[in-house]
């Protein structure tokens, strides 16, 4: 009996942890990115459809070209496993992630976006060419990287005084999110807690400190 429970609760365990692993996905924290600076900052006096067209962009070049891409990488028997569990396998993904994440900035400049969201996403795409080069000889989390980020933009806005409320609250609730992240990561055996770590560490860093 006991063990039957244990089985039931570790299948439980790893349905959460892949849900939050899909939710929190690093692919969608810039879409997460833009809509937090759209509504909890001071662009929360552009109009509805402004916004709309700057997610629907954003969301388009960091999230389905990626995945259409990686999807394609395995199509073609490039890489065996989309989720790039392989760490042999993220070379080509990563270097995709990374021009996506450099074509959404240039697209924000050019739209006159201030310059701590641009930098936001030009960070992210630092963070993904720093594990780009760890990933030769480590693995490193890129979905932590992605949630560091996305805290890194919420302290930003923050301090440069550009929120429309306070927002020491979010971020808390933020950091409590990554660790539910970190921990679904760890549970599902795909990294180790200090490949965690230093995934938060790397997205909150290129994107806090380059602006």
């Amino acid at each position: 009996m006991l063990n039957t429970f244990e089985a039931q609760a570790m299948r439980i365990l790893h349905y959460v942890s892949s849900f939050f692993s899909i939710l929190l996905s690093p692919l969608l924290m810039p879409t997460y990115g833009v809509i937090v600076a759209l509504w909890l900052s001071n662009l929360l006096v552009l109009t509805l459809s402004t916004k709309l067209v700057i997610i629907s962009f954003v969301f388009l070049l960091t999230c389905v070209i990626p995945v259409t891409l990686i999807l394609l990488l395995k199509f073609l028997k490039i890489i065996d496993d989309p989720q790039l569990n392989n760490r042999k396998e993220r070379l080509i993904p990563y270097i995709i992630t990374i021009v996506c994440y450099v074509a959404t900035a240039v697209y924000l400049l050019m739209i006159n976006a201030p310059e701590w969201l641009w930098m936001f996403m030009f960070g992210g795409g630092c963070a993904a060419l720093v594990s780009l080069f760890i990933n030769f000889r480590w693995k490193i989390s890129a979905h932590m990287a992605g949630i560091g980020g996305l805290i890194a933009l919420l302290c930003r806005i923050n301090e440069d005084g550009d929120g429309v409320f306070e927002l020491l609250p979010v971020i808390c609730g933020a950091i409590i999110v990554a660790g539910i992240l970190g921990t679904s990561r760890i549970a599902m055996e795909r990294h180790t807690l200090w490949q965690v770590l230093m995934g938060a560490l790397n997205g909150f860093v290129c994107v806090f400190f380059l602006y």
